[in-house]
């Protein structure tokens, strides 16, 4: 009569166009299972944002939720955001097919990308950035 319930965890990937972040927590997101980043994977950093990486990482990281016996996944893809890129980096729809692939279910995909509402200043000062 009773039911077998996996784990479940939310894989948060942060994609820009220099890097490619993933961090896994449980589903309050206190606790951090698991995290790759770009630089852990490859030796250059021209190459950690590329797809090649997120999948790199994301098979590292499915490695150990597989050991921890987590097979159900969220996922939250989130771009820089603010006055900064809106759109996520190349890694991160590399990430999520590569995540599929590894036998993970995959249960929603939400972009959780940061919105300016009304004005947000760039970075730099009033004179801009003096090179």
């Amino acid at each position: 009569m009773s039911k077998q319930f996996s784990k479940r965890a939310v894989i948060h990937i942060f994609s820009s166009f220099n890097n490619t972040i993933i961090n896994v927590t449980d589903v309050t997101g206190a606790e951090t299972i698991a995290s790759c980043s770009g630089g852990m994977v490859v030796r250059s950093g021209r190459e950690k944002p590329s797809p090649f990486s997120a999948m790199q990482q994301i098979r590292k990281v499915a490695d150990e939720l597989k050991g921890k016996g987590i097979l159900d996944v969220d996922v939250r893809v989130k771009a820089p955001g603010g006055n900064r890129a809106r759109s996520p980096g190349p890694g991160a729809q590399a990430a999520i097919r590569a995540l599929s692939r590894s036998g993970m279910h995959v249960g929603k995909i939400d972009d959780v990308t940061p919105v300016a509402h009304g004005t947000m200043r760039k970075k730099g000062g009033r004179r801009g950035r003096r090179v």
